[in-house]
């Protein structure tokens, strides 16, 4: 039967919209492009990606620059780039020792960022998001008040996505924490808020932007005092029903082990976490950054005891690995934050469990590598978070200036 004309209508702009996100998606993934390669990209015609960045270009969301002279004959193909302010998101990064916050626009570039350490024993729920609140306001927040669609927010704890509340954050203390509900007043911004774990976000981060682009199943294994997990699967967050998943670091791996800041015994945080390196290294197990720092200065002037803790935990965490790449199968392995700085010292004996205990055929296809990123890792996949709903829909954002180039190419 055919369709009315509402219809007909109704699916011609739901395939506009889809459109429209499938070139924003690939210009913040890939950066600034000719209208010939976002032709070759998308699959789209020029005529519609003409018209298309077109609407993009009326919105103020993206600007057209005289293409680079490429030696064959005729006019270079357009440029495509973001406005820096176009579409602006605030990240957040709640870590055990460090606050942080960025602008970032489309393309994953932060336009301004601050981090301060923060004291240990400071870990309530109003204190940090108080230091939040002092923060922001060292970021200029009001030159990009206009432009902010949303705030992402990557939180050290078991992150519950439907209202960012944190169920259990151990290193912090914090149990059933409504952070979600607290944080628009220390925005002062009326836009969507969205919470995740940072290992999560460390993992969409490092897809991206770093050491896993190019790649649809990854797993990223974050350390800094406790140990979380962030695992893709084509392409995917896997994030469990509620959000929960990736708590690599609760798996027991030691019935025999210490007790776990969670209340569990022998979690694999408890043998491969910064307490237990530092424990192992016979330096203060609450040291902290400045003592991991100080242990692998140690490691690399070649300090007997510094390397054994490593390798120790290096096989510990092989040991953990091992399992986990038998479960999930992934292409790539990323070792974030205190594994990414400590990797050169661990990887002998991560290699060696992994090829000691995982099954061949995954093991083979797991590529491992360090983080990229660095700690900044959850902070842009914060920022990713944030701007998911705009790269799905564009064309909500676009202006009537825009509406109305669209309406001329109808």
């Amino acid at each position: 039967m055919p369709l009315g004309p509402d219809l007909v209508g109704q699916r011609s702009e739901t395939v506009r919209r889809a459109n429209l996100g499938a070139i924003v998606r690939e210009l913040h993934l890939r950066g600034p492009q000719s209208r010939s390669e976002l032709v070759a990209r998308t699959g789209l015609t020029r005529t519609a990606i003409r018209a298309l960045i077109g609407e993009l270009v009326a919105g103020d969301l993206f600007l057209e620059e005289r293409g680079a002279p490429v030696g064959q004959p005729g006019r270079p193909s357009p440029l495509v780039r973001p406005r820096e302010a176009g579409v602006v998101v605030l990240a957040v990064s709640i870590a055990v020792d460090s606050l942080a916050a960025a602008l970032v626009g489309i393309g994953g570039e932060p336009i301004a960022s601050v981090r301060i350490p923060r004291p240990r024993g400071h870990l309530s729920l109003d204190a940090i998001v108080e230091d939040l609140r002092e923060l922001v306001s060292g970021l200029p927040v009001d030159a990009h008040r206009a432009a902010i669609i949303g705030i992402g927010v990557a939180m050290a704890g078991l992150v519950r996505r439907d209202d960012g509340s944190v169920s259990s954050a151990p290193n912090l203390g914090w149990r059933d924490a409504p952070l979600g509900e607290r944080l628009p007043a220390a925005f002062g911004l009326d836009v969507p808020i969205h919470v995740a774990n940072e290992a999560d976000l460390a993992a969409v981060a490092e897809l991206r932007r770093g050491a896993a682009r190019g790649a649809d199943d990854l797993l990223l294994i974050w350390g800094e005092v406790g140990v979380g997990g962030g695992i893709i699967v084509d392409g995917k967050p896997l994030t469990g029903v509620a959000g929960y998943a990736g708590e690599v670091g609760h798996m027991p791996v030691n019935p025999g082990g210490a007790t776990c800041g969670c209340g569990s015994i022998g979690c694999w945080e408890t043998e491969i976490g910064e307490r237990a390196l530092l424990r192992l290294a016979g330096r203060p197990v609450d040291g902290g950054p400045d003592e991991v720092d100080a242990l692998l200065r140690a490691a690399a002037e070649g300090e007997p005891g510094a390397l054994v803790a490593l390798a120790h935990v290096g096989r510990w965490v092989g040991i953990g690995l091992s399992g986990l790449v038998n479960l999930l199968n992934p292409r790539v392995i990323v070792l974030g934050g205190l594994f990414a700085r400590a990797y050169s010292y661990m990887e002998p004996a991560i290699l060696a469990e992994l090829d000691r205990l995982a099954l061949r055929g995954p093991r083979e296809l797991a590529r491992i590598a360090p983080g990229a990123l660095d700690v900044d890792a959850p902070l842009l996949g914060a920022a990713e978070l944030a701007l998911e709903p705009f790269l799905a829909d564009p064309a909500a954002r676009l202006g009537p200036r825009a509406q109305l180039v669209a309406a001329a190419g109808a």
